[in-house]
């Protein structure tokens, strides 16, 4: 089955991401925290961690990409900061979140275990919208911009072809342009 894809784009002070947020649907069929962080590992992503959930307050990370995978229960996350998207995320699921994108769990199942983790185990920092000055949000955007595209997808294996494929920030912009002066 192929991937959800979520588009954002900045939001306030949030950079948000030129690569679409990835939702791989029960992509470890069962859950389990040993299988989940098996898939990641497998697949080059490493410097993991299990937790009851993520945090209750939006953040985001400049300094690496990060997976996260459902081990246990389920919860709903809200991503790319307010008016953003409220996804809900169940056992098995994966979810892949470009580097910028604002996230904060809103509610989940007493039993959630979250299973995390980042391309070749980069290092992660915790980023969040309310502490941001004009100069610690420019200097996070770019970090964010010289991070590489991890080799593989945490769930599958296989290359990050959505993100390969994701227009350049400025062909963005432009085709935004082009659809405003769209006559049709």
């Amino acid at each position: 089955m192929p991937a959800e894809l979520h588009w954002s784009k900045p939001n306030g002070m949030l950079p948000n991401s030129r690569f679409p947020l990835l939702i791989h649907r029960n992509a470890v069929p069962g859950g389990g925290v040993e299988a989940v962080m098996s898939r990641f590992r497998a697949n080059g992503w490493f410097n993991n961690w299990r937790y009851p959930g993520v945090y209750t307050y939006p953040h985001f990370h400049s300094t690496t990409h990060e997976c996260l995978g459902v081990a246990a229960g389920w919860m709903e996350v809200d991503m790319f900061g307010e008016g953003g998207t409220r996804i809900r995320l169940e056992t098995g699921d994966i979810l892949v979140i470009p580097a910028g994108v604002s996230h904060c769990m809103v509610a989940n199942s007493d039993d959630i275990m979250m299973v995390g983790g980042y391309p070749e185990g980069r290092d992660w920092d915790n980023v969040q919208e309310r502490f941001l000055s004009e100069e610690m949000r420019r200097a996070a955007a770019k970090r964010i911009m010289t991070l590489p595209i991890p080799a593989r997808d945490p769930a599958t294996g296989q290359s990050m072809q959505e993100w390969i494929d994701a227009p350049s920030s400025v062909d963005a912009g432009l085709n935004e342009f082009r659809d405003d002066l769209d006559p049709s």
